[in-house]
């Protein structure tokens, strides 16, 4: 099952795209768009349509109090408006400091910022859909994987959230 993140900005629309199994994320490419939304949303429709993708993950900015500012009024909007021309699923996940994050590894790796400018966006939606992807994941890591034999899988309950603190006292 193929993803696609989204890290909206106000110029910028940054992409990436998951392997076919959905479990590794990369950065596809970042489209410049100056608030014309209306053909932001027909450039993912075609991406979305030539690369197949079953599910957009799309950055939802909160506050670091956990409001919802004006940023993320808009990725609500956009997510709306993708949900109106697309038939695929649509989810948000929280992108708090991944510019940031994207950034800084850049700066780490000696790009310049020149090169920065071009890429951080579109290694922003990487860092968002490959925390999806890890938080979506965490389900079958513990149902697989745990030490507690290959029958362990049986007695795993469908809604593991309640169950992973009871897990963590198990280890």
């Amino acid at each position: 099952m193929k993803y696609l993140g989204l890290d909206l900005g106000s110029r910028t629309l940054g992409i990436a795209v998951s392997d076919g199994t959905g479990l590794i994320a990369s950065s596809y490419k970042t489209i410049r768009h100056n608030e014309e939304y209306d053909r932001l949303l027909d450039e993912v429709k075609s991406i979305v349509e030539e690369l197949n993708i079953a599910a957009i993950v799309l950055g939802f900015p909160k506050n670091m109090n956990n409001t919802i500012g004006p940023k993320g009024e808009l990725s609500l909007s956009f997510k709306e408006q993708l949900e109106k021309i697309l038939d695929i699923p649509i989810h948000l996940q929280d992108e708090r400091l991944t510019t940031k994050s994207a950034t800084d590894m850049l700066i780490m790796g000696n790009v310049s910022r020149k090169d920065r400018k071009k890429v951080v966006d579109s290694l922003a939606a990487t860092i968002i859909l490959q925390s999806y992807l890890d938080r979506t994941s965490l389900f079958n890591s513990y149902k697989y994987s745990c030490n507690f034999g290959p029958l362990m899988k049986y007695f795993l309950p469908s809604n593991i959230k309640g169950f992973l603190p009871f897990l963590y006292l198990l280890y």
